[in-house]
């Protein structure tokens, strides 16, 4: 048993690596900040101890996470508390000349099946979150994951059955569309086939896989990866076809995916987190192409189980044969252009 509590500073401490290719220019599309959750918070002070550990972060895009919601008013509104809350971190990241990352895209949480009940609820929400992020508005999430067996799970997401399949659901993401908002997508590998469904039926819309998908690997899917992971395979080479997708390579050490890094006396170095999910990045390269992907550290999620550098140099590691306007797009050009981050 570890003398530290994983996931603590203490416990992420115990593997340093010297950083690889500490020039390269990254943008980290997909962080989240909160308070009081695993254990401790997530917001500037935090965030920046990660993005200032090596790598060059130069931007990032703060993901929806239920943190920061309106308590008052309509219930339907409540979101736009979150993207008032991180529109004003991002403020401040930008300002600290101090840290050179800075918060340049927020991607908020819209319930889309609000546009079968009330398209003017939609609209009125959509209208609220983008003057809250005081320009920062670059899409929504709203999350599909959903398991029969939710107490197997650390992370659990009370989303409602067969979310990519309603139609109030599909009508919000049409909205969202002509809106020139994104769509990401985070759901579990059983649901793989109505994410295609979704896309397929909504090719409008420029949607963002989150999380590979989320391959599960505790539970009843604890001996199973190997079957999992060849459902999955072909799942993603069908998914590719959809070019109206993007995929996000990250996200793969949160503890419901089954490394068991999270209860481990220590965190992977780069060499082991590869050895255990190379095999997951290659083909996700070979099915989209680094003009549709782009890493992701998913932190503090991940950071439950790896460090900040860690992830990072596993990333170079992998990509290290590719040529330049790959990595390029990799670690920076399609974030840059999906999220329109351009300066």
């Amino acid at each position: 048993m570890s003398a530290f509590e994983p996931g603590s500073d203490e416990w992420l401490n115990q593997v340093q690596e010297d950083i690889i290719d500490p020039e390269r220019p990254i943008i980290d599309p997909h962080h989240h900040l909160w308070l009081k959750r695993f254990n401790r918070d997530y917001v500037l002070p935090q965030y920046w101890a990660d993005t200032d550990s090596g790598h060059n972060i130069v931007k990032t895009v703060f993901m929806e996470c239920r943190a920061f919601y309106h308590r008052e008013g309509p219930e339907h509104l409540y979101p736009v508390g979150e993207v008032e809350h991180v529109a004003e971190l991002a403020r401040q990241s930008k300002a600290n000349t101090e840290h050179k990352a800075y918060i340049a895209g927020i991607l908020g949480k819209a319930d889309l099946r609000l546009a079968g009940e009330s398209e003017e609820k939609l609209v009125e929400l959509l209208d609220g979150l983008r003057t809250a992020s005081d320009g920062l508005l670059r899409g929504i999430r709203h999350s599909a994951a959903r398991d029969p067996h939710p107490e197997d799970l650390l992370i659990v997401v009370p989303a409602p059955p067969y979310l990519h399949g309603e139609e109030s659901f599909r009508k919000g993401l049409r909205i969202l569309a002509a809106q020139s908002l994104t769509y990401d997508s985070w759901h579990y590998h059983h649901q793989n086939m109505d994410f295609i469904e979704l896309a397929q039926a909504v090719p409008e819309c420029t949607m963002i896989l989150d999380h590979f998908g989320t391959p599960l690997g505790v539970g009843r899917y604890k001996h199973r990866r190997d079957e999992i992971f060849q459902q999955w395979k072909q799942d993603m080479r069908e998914l590719a076809k959809c070019e109206n997708v993007m995929a996000k390579l990250g996200g793969l050490a949160m503890p419901d995916n089954g490394f068991g890094w999270d209860k481990a006396e220590r965190p992977p170095t780069s060499d082991e987190l590869i050895k255990q999910q190379r095999k997951y990045y290659e083909h996700m390269l070979d099915c989209f192409g680094p003009d549709r992907c782009m890493f992701e550290s998913n932190f503090p999620v991940d950071r439950l189980s790896v460090n900040y550098v860690v992830v990072w140099n596993a990333f170079k590691k992998m990509t290290a044969d590719l040529s330049e306007s790959e990595k390029h797009a990799l670690f920076y050009g399609t974030a840059e252009r999906v999220y329109s981050l351009q300066d």
